[in-house]
């Protein structure tokens, strides 16, 4: 019987571009078309330049991109430098087990420009690195389990496993054979990062390098798929042995590996709880910004004008991290409830802005960050048992001697019951096209977009990284 490592090579080597759901392809360009889209508004961002700055240094020269500069690396540097711009922000998409794609990208956007991939190369490795990394994210504890009707939030936790998708993508666009390719599986798996997300949570001022940096993630991905090429041998009982494997590795409490096999190749899980963010903020705050946003806008309240803000919040974020007023870096504006929800009542455009240190720091928005107060939503967990994207928010503004209210069950770009409450492709190009103003000239930032949805025909990755590295005059 073959090992879940062996079934997992099986699946990269053997998934066709002809094997793919239509709507598989299509999300996974709304993957790259995003991820690129958050790198070009991360190029002048402290973690950003600070990827780019070691991607320039590190591994020599080489002829593969930095997105949104003029700059180009080796593929370990540029991987690593892609990697820490997609996740400068925190807008770029999530899936379970949480942040995957600054994870599984870099590393094949590099590899496979190249190597003279085609755009049908690349959607197949990324497609197949997000199914594997969601069907990880499934097997092992998530931040938001549920224990007899109430939060069982796991002590260790991180996005460590999505090495594995990572190195698949690499592998393949290499051309590994499935034998080659168990051998690295199982070698990321053995330098894998550790879960190191808890100590993020509850310590403030958190670290600038977020819950898993993406440049470890990325070189240590890389680093696996190369050593298996060259031929060092794996351990590919890695995932089938619960006592001595990767489960302890990552600390996980819950292991059930039958998630990661059963279907593989046969159904595609990750479209189906795939989320785009719309915001450059933690995940957890788009509920009331949701809210806040609309109230501010349809009633054309100004910040000064408001008293309060009160909101109701999901139950996860009684952590260090979200409960700061202490902002002393742009970062920890990512994480704050009352910044978020100070930046969001000044109606600025979600993107850059949101980051900059003239908005971060403005005294208009450190003001107002001491007029919000924020609740646990007592109908958190039983929403969460009903649906898993379920983020019950309600925000009350008290403005001009009234309150307003707003109220949602679902943000904004998670999959729910109301197919409306998606993002459609229209509004990620839009997204697309404000993240790249002042890095791309407008018709730079059109022929991106018409490369990656051409992926599937004529462009190949090479052409599509050119474009990248193209700065606006």
């Amino acid at each position: 019987m073959e090992t879940i490592i062996e079934q997992l090579a099986g699946f990269s080597t053997g998934t066709r571009f002809e094997d793919l759901p239509t709507p598989v392809v299509e999300e996974v360009k709304r993957l790259v078309l995003d991820s690129i889209g958050c790198a070009f508004a991360a190029v002048e961002h402290p973690k950003g330049r600070i990827g780019i700055d070691y991607g320039r240094m590190v591994a020599g020269q080489g002829n593969a991109a930095i997105i949104g500069t003029p700059h180009r690396a080796s593929v370990l540097g540029a991987a690593i430098a892609n990697g820490e711009l997609i996740n400068a922000l925190d807008m770029d998409a999530v899936v379970p087990p949480g942040h995957v794609t600054p994870y599984v990208l870099p590393g094949a956007l590099a590899i496979g420009e190249t190597s003279d991939a085609s755009g049908r190369d690349l959607i197949r490795a990324v497609a197949v690195a997000h199914e594997m990394s969601w069907r990880f994210g499934k097997a092992m504890d998530y931040l938001r389990d549920m224990k007899d009707g109430q939060l069982d939030t796991p002590k260790v936790f991180g996005f460590s496993s999505t090495i594995f998708g990572a190195t698949a993508a690499i592998g393949m666009l290499q051309r590994q054979s499935a034998e080659t390719l168990a051998d690295s599986l199982s070698i990321a798996g053995y330098i894998s990062p550790v879960q190191s997300m808890m100590a993020f949570f509850h310590h403030a001022p958190s670290t600038t390098i977020k819950y898993t940096m993406a440049a470890a993630l990325v070189q240590a991905a890389m680093m696996a798929a190369h050593m298996g090429l060259l031929r060092h041998r794996g351990d590919v009982q890695l995932l089938d042995d619960a006592e001595h494997g990767y489960a302890r590795f990552i600390g996980t409490k819950r292991w059930e590996p039958a998630r990661i096999t059963d279907g593989l190749g046969e159904r595609w899980g990750f479209i189906s709880e795939q989320i785009y963010k719309l915001y450059p903020h933690c995940r957890i705050l788009h509920g009331p910004l949701d809210c806040l946003i609309d109230i501010v806008e349809q009633h054309d309240i100004r910040p000064e004008e408001i008293e309060s803000i009160d909101l109701l919040v999901e139950g996860f974020v009684e952590k260090p991290t979200w409960l700061t007023q202490d902002i002393q870096h742009v970062h920890d504006g990512q994480f704050s409830i009352a910044h978020g929800m100070a930046i969001g009542a000044h109606r600025l455009k979600p993107g850059r802005d949101w980051q900059d240190p003239r908005h971060v720091f403005s005294p208009s928005v450190l003001a107002l960050m001491k007029k919000v107060q924020h609740r646990v939503h007592p109908d958190y967990e039983k929403a969460l048992a009903s649906h898993a994207s379920a983020r019950p928010s309600r925000v009350e503004v008290r403005a001009r001697g009234q309150t307003f209210v707003a109220e949602t069950l679902y943000p904004r770009g998670s999959p729910s019951p109301d197919p409306g409450n998606l993002i459609s492709t229209a509004e990620l190009i839009a997204k697309f096209h404000h993240n790249a103003e002042g890095v791309m000239p407008r018709r730079t930032a059109d022929a991106i977009v018409n490369a990656v949805m051409d992926l599937d025909r004529e462009c190949d990755v090479a052409m599509l990284m050119t474009l990248t590295t193209h700065t606006a005059a």
